[in-house]
């Protein structure tokens, strides 16, 4: 009889660690429900598009449907703002991007969460370079003509950016800082609008979205003289990189999947596994290369030192350049 007692304790203690472990996973095994993926941009953008191949794949690797939910507004402050403030579950994603967590913290104080603190850190999904693009016309044939055209000429040159503050504009500026060159900026409310102008040699140059700026490479209507990852795209890999002439020269958008603050470790290892199974997959591979992404993955702790360093040094390049979104 008393080895029967014994028997059932042991059967309630582990009934009950059960429990506490499905508790801890959102009520039940975990997902027992669809996981929502906030997208803090409008649908059919670039971001969307991503968040969609992804969230597919996803799905399947982690058991449960995954919706898409655009929240757009602010450069992508509303939704980032509404994921920090969801329940640390494991059913509200956000697919953030350089613009929501490095370079938004970075140039707007009043944005309403802390980018470090309010989130929980889960995989980095992907990242594009930009593009350097002159007219056909440009004397400068790769990035050290071109830096020793602009050094012969400073204050000649200009350059198009898609706004104040945006990633196109800080690049560019980041550039200028390092190869110490004068160019003069030209905002525009998007590269598309300064297309044209590129073209026709009204403009000199400009470090556009790779996924936007190859079409017109391939076109024959510009040259492109590098792209601003740190090491060669496999998208491209017979264009060199600007570090190639500008040794630690880099510039990408990267996009990353977060939890609100507070979401467990056990949660975040969960939905870690999966989108790096995702993120292996060949047909995420092949639909990220039609945006002009690459896809990287890692563990969280890597994601959370990248975002911390590419605030730092958006941050430095805003302090010492005098940059605004005025």
């Amino acid at each position: 009889m008393k080895r029967i007692h014994i028997i059932l304790a042991v059967l309630v203690v582990a009934t009950a660690s059960s429990v506490s472990a499905q508790t801890a996973l959102g009520g039940g095994a975990y997902p027992n429900k669809p996981i929502r993926m906030i997208v803090p941009f409008p649908a059919g953008g670039a971001t969307d598009i991503l968040a969609r191949a992804l969230s597919q794949k996803l799905g399947e690797k982690i058991g449960q449907t995954v919706v898409v939910d655009n929240r757009p507004g602010a450069g992508g402050t509303i939704g980032a703002d509404a994921a920090s403030k969801a329940a640390p579950d494991g059913y509200t994603l956000l697919l953030a991007t350089s613009s929501t967590h490095s370079i938004g913290p970075a140039i707007n104080p009043k944005i309403p969460y802390n980018a470090e603190t309010d989130f929980t850190p889960i995989a980095y999904v992907a990242s594009s370079p930009n593009i350097v693009l002159v007219p056909n016309a440009s004397p400068a044939r790769d990035m050290r003509e071109f830096m020793a055209h602009a050094r012969k000429n400073p204050g000649q040159l200009n350059y198009a950016s898609s706004g104040n503050g945006t990633i196109v504009h800080l690049t560019t500026e980041y550039f200028k800082a390092q190869s110490n060159t004068f160019i003069l900026h030209i905002p525009y409310r998007g590269t598309a609008l300064a297309m044209p102008d590129l073209i026709s040699g009204k403009l000199d140059v400009l470090f556009d979205s790779f996924v936007t700026g190859m079409p017109h490479v391939k076109d024959g209507k510009l040259r492109a003289l590098g792209v601003t990852s740190l090491k060669r795209t496999a998208l491209a890999p017979d264009l060199p990189t600007v570090s190639e002439s500008l040794p630690g020269f880099e510039s990408v958008t990267w996009f990353g999947v977060y939890g609100p603050k507070g979401l467990n470790a056990e949660l975040t290892a969960r939905v870690n596994q999966a989108m790096n199974a995702a993120l292996s997959d060949a047909d995420v591979k092949e639909r990220f290369a039609r945006l002009g992404a690459e896809p990287t993955g890692g563990t969280p702790a890597a994601f959370a030192a990248m975002v911390k360093a590419d605030n730092a040094k958006w941050k430095k390049i805003i302090s010492e350049r005098k940059i605004s979104t005025e």
